[in-house]
């Protein structure tokens, strides 16, 4: 019973909030994330009255697996952002852009950390941190993006890049991660692995895209045995919510850890249906209605594992302002600077950089490995969750301005009220 009204709790709140929210003209998902730091375990739920809010941890953590639901329908909808005919326009650009940012904004926040390492001591602020936190600056939070950009209707050709860029800068800073965790444990442990510096994310990225793309191919052919559009979004449903499972497996072979990405396995597996599948154009738009609910509680939830106590912290705080604000000069710059690289659009230089900025699950989940070195790995979990605070409260509005400046997201035209008909039968 307490899940289930956790559950009805964290919607009613959420939708209620986006009402309070829309007369300052911002973005839905910010008022979800608000919604769920309000009723959070570090704000209402402090009281701990049963049907007020989260009384705990606990209680968030049980509604996990509604996130990791939630990510995989935002990944196969980020797959219909491949498809081929989109491609030949812009896969070119995306590509080049999506690797350079996250390159270019990895090694500048490692610069700045790094300098600051010598400045402060390796007891005071650990090598192994500033690399790792240099990686986990990469990641861009796919699922603010897309809200943001369906909630407006942006159209366009920077939101056309867009959300490709936001896919790949993903699998980019997975490999950037597992190489600079690789470094980041042989400075802690003395000891050289090979396997974890190179192998594993290599095998991780492959075999995350080959099971994506079979489970791809056999939702499309199997869709063509089913005439109902009922029957065959309910199939897309379970090759998504199977796909997710399935990503959790985690086995070795050998000395190689071998590991999925339920991002790019859902990314793949919409990236083949849409390909493939003859119909998927009206099933994804039928599913994307479906999800809105799953998508609400995944943005409510997400605030309310937002913990408030890093700010207690100076020191954190002092290193956290740094790596936001040498992570959002990496982001801009590195996406203009690839954007001239490609000739892209004056307006694709100068506003798609902003609309990176978003950073939420990814990064937590590799603030969540990080903790595997130890008291080093607290240190990068609490200054990631103030990154993340900031972000994912100040970022989706970002957004939004950035693609309402590029001309991409048009404004509402109020439609003039028509007057009643006046009774003429006494004329």
């Amino acid at each position: 019973m307490e899940t289930l009204l956790g559950i009805s709790i964290a919607l009613t709140a959420g939708l209620f909030m986006s009402r309070v929210v829309k007369p300052f003209k911002l973005p839905a998902v910010t008022g979800y994330l608000v919604t769920g730091i309000l009723i959070g375990p570090y704000c209402l739920g402090l009281l701990g009255i049963k049907g007020l809010g989260f009384t705990s941890v606990h209680e968030v953590a049980d509604l996990s697996i509604l996130n990791d639901i939630a990510l995989g329908f935002i990944a196969f909808a980020i797959g219909d952002e491949f498809r081929l005919s989109q491609l030949k326009k812009t896969g070119k650009q995306a590509t080049i852009i999506g690797i350079f940012q996250a390159v270019f904004t990895t090694l500048l926040v490692d610069a700045a950390l790094i300098g600051l390492h010598y400045i402060l001591g390796e007891e005071k602020f650990p090598l192994s941190v500033a690399i790792i936190l240099g990686a986990i600056a990469s990641a861009t939070a796919p699922a603010a993006t897309l809200m943001v950009v369906r909630q407006y209707k942006a159209k366009g050709k920077l939101t056309s890049l867009l959300l490709p860029i936001v896919a790949l800068d993903d699998a980019v800073g997975l490999i950037i991660f597992a190489v600079s965790f690789g470094i980041a444990r042989t400075l802690v442990s003395g000891e050289v692995n090979i396997y974890s510096i190179i192998v594993d994310p290599i095998a991780e990225i492959v075999i995350s895209l080959v099971f994506g793309a079979i489970i791809g191919w056999f939702l499309s052919f199997a869709e063509k045995y089913f005439k109902s559009n009922s029957k065959r979004q309910a199939l897309v449903v379970t090759a998504i919510i199977f796909a997710v499972a399935i990503s959790k497996i985690k086995f070795n072979i050998g000395p190689v850890h071998i590991g999925f990405s339920p991002l790019l396995v859902c990314m793949m597996l919409g990236t083949i249906f849409c390909n493939v599948c003859d119909f998927s154009a009206e099933l994804m738009e039928k599913t994307d209605k479906w999800t809105a609910p799953l998508f609400i509680l995944f943005f409510v939830l997400s605030g309310a594992e937002l913990d408030f106590s890093v700010f207690t912290d100076l020191s954190i705080v002092g290193i956290g302002i740094l790596y936001i604000i040498t992570r959002s000069l990496g982001k801009y710059f590195g996406a203009s600077i690839s954007a001239k690289m490609v000739d892209c659009e004056p307006k694709i230089k100068k506003y798609l950089g902003i609309t990176l900025l978003p950073q939420a699950g990814v990064a937590l989940g590799m603030s969540i490995t990080a903790m595997s070195i130890g008291d080093q790995g607290i240190i990068i979990r609490n200054i990631v969750l103030f990154g993340v605070l900031i972000y994912e409260l100040f970022g989706p509005t970002m957004t939004k301005i950035a693609l309402m400046k590029a001309g991409e997201i048009s404004p509402k035209v109020e439609k003039p009220r028509v007057a009643p008909d006046k009774d003429r039968r006494g004329e």
